[in-house]
């Protein structure tokens, strides 16, 4: 087999399908890159035992079809060292010996046989299908994964549930403390249907996704997700199991309604939680008219901190604790100039949502309160 490349156009996609594969792989031909030549297209896989990246690149003088599999680190080590330029690969399809060709030198290894690599699953003929604009669907992951789970008791809540209807598409996640609902409006299922994407391949295409463009096509039954974009195709494993009432956990007629600038309110939180217990990260927010106390103490080493910040609030004084680094994470990862908290009283979760949403969009978050020492 034979075929000319340029080495910077395989490299990008290799290392972008090589963030799939694990550092520790119980299957060893899973440290390999699967080639498969077929015409002037050579198909590039790299998967664990659950995931799976699929690309494809276009090659010139082709000689000889086939399929083998290259050792990822040798490859990506060799390719990263040379400037960009033609590279040559050559296989003997008998020894798999390997050279590949460039201005100056050569590399030489040996790879694998291509049919011992692992196959996808196909998707049962009743499969459930989906389609969404690429921008859309990186939306959808960017607003919720930071809230999805670590748990291994409860794998349910280790990724990002989507819930389909013929009226939208919610995105949750969900860690027990934190909750996202994220809405698109814009884009509706035929039916409906839902499935729990995992956090890994979720953040695989939080980093594809920014530079895709058009549609893409989700489809899934029980077990397997097969997401096609323009560029990459990701094949998953779902993750199995009822997802939790979440609308059930959202509290309705929150009387007490605050309205903050974001950025002032992230900012005096960093400020007053460094002084935080470090085990617990508790603040505490005292809400009066169109003012929020913000601080925070550690007794342990007899440090603490405060500060106020304007507001727009005329409701009765109240206290509340949450965890800091909690409710920092959730401002971060809301785009709006100002959002507003609706509270209820100390002992319930909070609301802290967008002042005005993007079009098309209804985001909500929502935090677990803290006990307070009063």
């Amino acid at each position: 087999m034979k075929f000319i490349v340029s080495s910077n156009l395989l490299l990008s996609h290799l290392q972008t399908v090589g963030r799939v594969i694990a550092s520790k792989n119980t299957i060893p031909i899973l440290d390999c890159f699967l080639f498969e030549l077929r015409g002037s297209q050579l198909t590039i896989t790299a998967a664990d035992s659950e995931t799976r990246m699929i690309t494809s690149i276009g090659v010139n003088e082709v000689e000889e079809e086939g399929t083998f599999a290259v050792p990822s680190k040798n490859l990506l080590d060799a390719l990263k060292e040379l400037p960009e330029q033609p590279v040559t690969f050559e296989i003997n399809s008998s020894s798999l010996e390997m050279f590949i060709y460039y201005e100056n030198g050569k590399y030489n290894f040996v790879a694998q046989r291509g049919d011992e690599y692992p196959r996808s699953k196909p998707l049962h003929e009743d499969a459930a299908r989906l389609e969404l604009d690429a921008p859309d669907l990186l939306a959808g992951i960017t607003h919720t994964i930071f809230a999805s789970g670590e748990d291994e008791l409860r794998p349910v809540m280790n990724g990002v549930f989507f819930d389909i209807s013929p009226e939208n598409i919610t995105f949750v996640a969900s860690d027990g403390h934190k909750l996202v609902r994220f809405k698109n409006l814009k884009t509706t299922g035929s039916e409906m249907a839902s499935f729990i994407l995992p956090k890994k391949p979720a953040n695989l295409l939080k980093t594809i996704l920014p530079r895709e463009e058009g549609k893409v096509e989700i489809g899934f039954d029980a077990n397997n997700a097969y997401i096609t974009m323009s560029h990459f195709v990701v094949v998953c494993r779902l993750i199995e199991g009822r997802y939790p009432n979440y609308n059930g956990v959202i509290p309705l007629n929150n009387p007490y309604k605050v309205t903050v600038n974001r950025q002032n309110f992230v900012n005096a939180l960093k400020r007053v939680t460094v002084f935080a217990d470090p085990g617990t990260s508790l603040i505490r927010l005292s809400f009066s008219p169109n003012s929020i106390f913000i601080s925070a103490q550690d007794i342990n080493f007899s440090t603490s901190a405060e500060e106020t910040i304007a507001c727009l609030y005329d409701g009765a004084n109240m206290n509340i604790g949450f965890k800091g680094i909690y409710l920092i994470e959730i401002l971060q990862n809301i785009l709006s100039e100002e959002v507003v908290l609706e509270l209820a009283d100390p002992s319930r979760a909070g609301l802290i949502l967008p002042a005005e949403n993007e079009e098309g969009e209804d985001l909500l978050m929502l935090l677990m309160p803290m006990m307070l020492n009063e």
